[in-house]
């Protein structure tokens, strides 16, 4: 290999480019240019033809509007595939497939045509739905959601966001819920824990179907979310007082200008005490919930023991403000109370993860938990790296290895349903259209979701890959083609 060869193959894309302008304006003979960029002749040449291939397709004449790019065989299969497509891809509604299929293609067809090609594409849905071994899933998350007050019934694997469950009930109760849990058994459903919100029909459905041995734990956003609307209102009343407050005082101003400041001093008085009531009372409230939020339902956070003391102790403190705070941070503190348990059941599942890693790397239970608590730092703080080189002293050369099955361990440990919440603002954009679902139409839609592929994700090994493939780790033929069809293809 040549020395020139071997420079010129590590130059940079932005040197190359150089190299052709340079050759392209003429500035200068094309071997003094391979002189000074240590080159051949012959690659100064092939920069070159490159830049002015690319020069001459920039200033191509584009192609006419009317110019046929390709022909599109129009069948019935094909018709059906766009109506499939319109329907599940584009969210239409049947009279939208409808007026389409009339100003586009100029044809003629009723809406209750598309109605009986989507039940009969849903049959074929529905078998391959009933198909699926569950027996894949490891926790999986349960919700409900509302179409036109009638509940539907809505599961997710939490690893893969398979969709197991998607069923339309006139109930939400625990016998609904127990009948669909049990149906979903009997093909392989087999979870280690399940996770929800507190809904009672819900959690003693999935009593009735898996009894003690499957444990329910508590959704951690939805706490996390009302325990956020108690705080913002406090802040807002609050605010009010104090604007109550600065009010009677530009009217007392006014009115001991009149000699009459007397008929206000005792509201004013009245109102600074419940200024500062509010401010204290929000300000207290605020930072309860931040130590929920950060110390208590992190998940890089101290062990279960430790976490209960801290829960019990912010319960505690919101008991003793509720004859201030009132109704609001009544309700709030009885929500903490009863789900203790529940909301803390992530926090076991971890600790019992971190000490099976203990066991197999033969590593201190104290430094596994030191490692899982360098999570919680920002890896652009110098907080992090000092700990970080701390435990490197420590572990040497277990560091690597226990940095990353703790980083997996904690991956692998949801703490709440967020999956079937995405899932159901995505059922949404489908639901507006329609007044009535029907059990086919979610049978369709289900099939769908589970085998439409992610186009991104921030999860990069979901892109590529559909629920389906990410729960089996085998790959599936095309949507459409696992209903039947062949897909068209440009020659």
């Amino acid at each position: 290999m040549s020395s020139a060869y071997s420079a010129a193959a590590t130059l940079r894309p932005d040197t190359r480019q150089q190299i052709a302008i340079e050759a392209l304006s003429k500035t200068k003979p094309i071997s003094h240019l391979a002189t000074d960029y240590e080159v051949s002749r012959k690659f100064v040449y092939e920069q070159s033809e490159k830049a002015k291939l690319a020069l001459n397709a920039s200033f191509e004449p584009t192609i006419a509007d009317e110019q046929v790019l390709f022909h599109l065989p129009i069948t019935k299969s094909w018709l059906f595939q766009l109506m499939l497509g319109l329907v599940l891809i584009c969210h239409s509604s049947l009279r939208g497939v409808v007026e389409l299929l009339r100003d586009v293609f100029d044809i003629a067809i009723s809406a209750s045509t598309v109605r009986n090609r989507l039940n009969t594409a849903a049959e074929q849905a529905s078998a391959i739905n009933v198909a699926q071994d569950l027996s894949l899933i490891e926790v999986d998350l349960r919700d409900e959601i509302f179409q036109c007050s009638n509940p539907v019934l809505v599961g997710v694997d939490a690893a893969s966001t398979y969709c197991y469950l998607l069923k339309l009930a006139e109930h939400r109760d625990a016998d609904t819920w127990g009948c669909h849990v049990l149906d979903a058994v009997e093909q392989g459903l087999a979870p280690t824990r399940t996770i929800a919100d507190a809904g009672s029909g819900l959690r003693a459905g999935h009593q009735a179907a898996f009894g003690a041995e499957v444990p329910c734990h508590g959704d951690v956003f939805h706490l996390q979310h009302q325990c956020q609307s108690v705080a913002n209102s406090l802040t807002r009343q609050a605010i009010g007082a104090t604007t109550r407050r600065q009010d009677l005082e530009q009217k007392m101003a006014i009115a001991k200008q009149k000699g009459q400041g007397h008929r206000l001093s005792k509201q004013l008085t009245l109102a600074r005490q419940h200024e500062v009531s509010a401010l204290s009372l929000a300000r207290d409230v605020k930072t309860l919930i931040g130590w929920l939020n950060h110390d208590v339902l992190e998940l890089a956070g101290p062990a279960l023991a430790e976490r209960q003391e801290l829960y019990d102790f912010i319960v505690a403190e919101l008991q003793f403000r509720e004859a201030v705070g009132g109704k609001k941070v009544r309700v709030l503190r009885k929500a903490l109370q009863n789900q203790r348990d529940d909301i803390l059941g992530f926090a076991q599942v971890l600790d019992e993860k971190l000490a099976d890693i203990a066991q197999q790397l033969k590593t201190p239970l104290l430094l596994v938990r030191e490692m899982c608590l360098l999570f919680r730092k920002q890896p652009t703080s110098n907080a992090y790296w000092q700990a970080w080189n701390q435990l490197q002293q420590k572990l040497s050369g277990q560091f690597h290895p226990l940095y990353e099955a703790v980083q997996t361990a904690m991956r692998q440990t949801p703490r709440a349903s967020s999956m079937v919440e995405n899932l159901n603002s995505r059922l949404r954009n489908y639901f507006f259209l329609r007044k009535q679902l029907g059990p086919d139409y979610l049978n369709l839609l289900q099939f769908f979701l589970n085998s439409r592929q992610f186009m991104r994700s921030e999860c990069e090994e979901r892109v590529g890959k559909s629920p389906a493939e990410l729960m089996t780790g085998e790959s599936h033929p095309h949507w459409l083609e696992r209903l039947g069809f062949k897909r068209f293809q440009q020659a």
